[in-house]
């Protein structure tokens, strides 16, 4: 065996440290990046952001001062350069190898008869990448893209050995190499995973309504621990911003389960002294019957105490919630200045899940918010039109929260205003807590009624109360005891005289 055979086999033994693929998100679901000299399949329709991933692979090699080659079948120098300049990046640092099959350079003239066999474009073809990845002698190389190397051997066998022949010829070089496949055989080349080292998938769907929706899964990894399923990811200005799969059981932090104040005594009271840390409440009730004031005042509160909150605002703009607050005598808009409440309006139809619970986790993790308000499930709901598994998403998002210490106010609209009401999605055995409002008619007048329906984590009052918006803000008032049937829909009065207008 010679000297050289046995320093490559000694390399392909050595457990070299991993190499960032370019993208943050990506090394976070790899666990840590890429295993170095091995060759890896990215694949996916058309524009579904293969491109752009590959060159955030080079581009991060070249920044580290490593030598990187793409070699292109089939978009010029000057559609990369393109590209990347829309993305902010340079390519001066990638070599560019710009190989266009033979029968495309024929003279028109002669294309009618001139005719070059399949064999010998195949051979010419794979026989100028190895000279070029031989000349630069590059430790990163994206070969973009295989569909034209199925072409040319217009049978599998023959395109199976030459993907092999491409790994063989990789094998003995410290080179990092990603094949981009966009997926033009009529089925999935279930060959080309076995002999890829990993293979990453990327998808682009579209839905009803909105933008178009991203998502990648690393379908296999050989010897790399990965995060399994669908990961939500954009394609933004600077490359691809993915979303690793939030995962509750990887983040735990300790914190102190102390009861919450809403900044409301006889709330506080109702609730048997407030709401703990590390558990979720859900307001439920009819549109407009009080349910994000409740959630404002809670936000508000922590501010007050000089901690940070956070309000996701799925079906109202900044400038209706800030108005009410003004109504309510709220300072929302001091709080905002300070930095102490971060107001973001949600665009249903732009968001992806997962773009949302990376949104929350960044809220929680760098803003250190202590009180999260999702307004509302109904919004978050339309945000996720095609998926089936908005349950088990939020009770994964809700673990995370409840593991940090958080308390989470979540509000759902019911259908209807008075009398029966149905409810969209029951998430309430999700829910540590839940607090039911209505509106009642007495006399003539609509007013709205409070309870606390459920509360695992201590005792609370198991009265209803009636409470009032005004510009002291929120009132409450003694238990209803002399009406019966208020959260049926259909209340009646048992008292004696009849109650008159509470004060102001």
């Amino acid at each position: 065996m010679s000297d050289s055979s046995s320093g490559a086999q000694t390399r392909d033994f050595e457990d070299l440290p991993r190499i960032s693929t370019g993208s943050d998100g990506l090394d976070d679901i790899l666990c840590g990046g890429l295993d170095p000299n091995r060759m890896y399949l990215y694949e996916g329709r058309p524009g579904a952001g293969k491109t752009t991933m590959a060159l955030q692979f080079l581009l991060e090699g070249a920044r580290r001062g490593e030598r990187v080659l793409y070699i292109s079948l089939s978009e010029t120098k000057r559609e990369l350069t393109l590209v990347a300049r829309r993305h902010g990046w340079s390519l001066d640092a990638v070599d560019i190898f710009e190989l266009v099959p033979p029968e495309t350079t024929l003279d028109p003239e002669r294309e009618l008869t001139v005719f070059h066999p399949a064999e010998m474009e195949l051979s010419e073809t794979t026989g100028l990448i190895f000279k070029e990845v031989e000349r630069i002698n590059a430790s990163r190389v994206v070969l973009d893209s295989l569909s034209e190397l199925r072409l040319l051997a217009q049978n599998p066998l023959r395109y199976r050995r030459q993907v092999l022949a491409l790994k063989h010829f990789f094998t003995n070089r410290n080179c990092t190499v990603v094949l981009l496949d966009d997926l033009s055989s009529s089925q999935d080349d279930l060959q080309l995973h076995s002999i890829a080292h990993g293979v990453v998938m990327l998808e682009q769907l579209a839905i009803d309504y909105g933008a178009e929706r991203r998502r990648l899964r690393v379908i296999k990894m050989r010897g790399i621990q990965f995060r399994g399923g669908f990961h939500d990811f954009t394609i933004e200005s600077g490359g691809l911003r993915i979303f690793p799969r939030l995962i509750a059981a990887e983040h735990h932090k300790s914190f102190s389960n102390e009861l919450t104040s809403s900044g409301n005594a006889e709330l506080d009271r109702l609730l048997g002294g407030g709401l703990e840390r590390g558990t979720n409440a859900l307001l439920i009730g009819a549109a407009g019957v009080g349910k994000s004031s409740l959630a404002l005042s809670y936000a508000i509160a922590a501010a007050e105490r000089n901690e940070h909150a956070v309000f996701f605002a799925f079906d109202e703009g900044r400038g209706t919630v800030e108005a009410r607050a003004r109504t309510l005598g709220l300072p929302l808009q001091r709080h905002v200045d300070s930095g102490r409440i971060r107001f973001q309006q949600i665009d249903p139809a732009e968001l992806s899940p997962g773009e949302f619970a990376a949104n929350v986790k960044e809220s929680v993790e760098k803003d250190n918010a202590r009180i999260v308000v999702i307004d509302s499930l109904n919004g978050y709901l339309n945000a996720m039109p095609d998926e089936r598994f908005l349950i088990l998403q939020m009770h994964e998002l809700l673990t995370y929260l409840a593991q940090q210490g958080v308390l989470t106010i979540l509000i759902l609209a019911q259908h209807g205003l008075v009398g029966p009401m149905d409810t969209p999605l029951d998430m309430s055995y999700l829910s540590d807590s839940v607090l039911m409002l209505r509106y009642f008619e007495v006399n003539g007048t609509v007013r709205r009624a409070l309870s606390v329906v459920k509360k695992r984590t201590g005792n609370h009052e198991h009265t209803i109360r009636e409470f009032r918006l005004s510009s002291a803000g929120i009132t409450l008032g003694p238990p209803l005891r002399e009406f019966s049937g208020i959260f049926t829909g259909t209340p009646r009065y048992t008292g004696a005289a009849f109650p008159g207008e509470p004060a102001e």
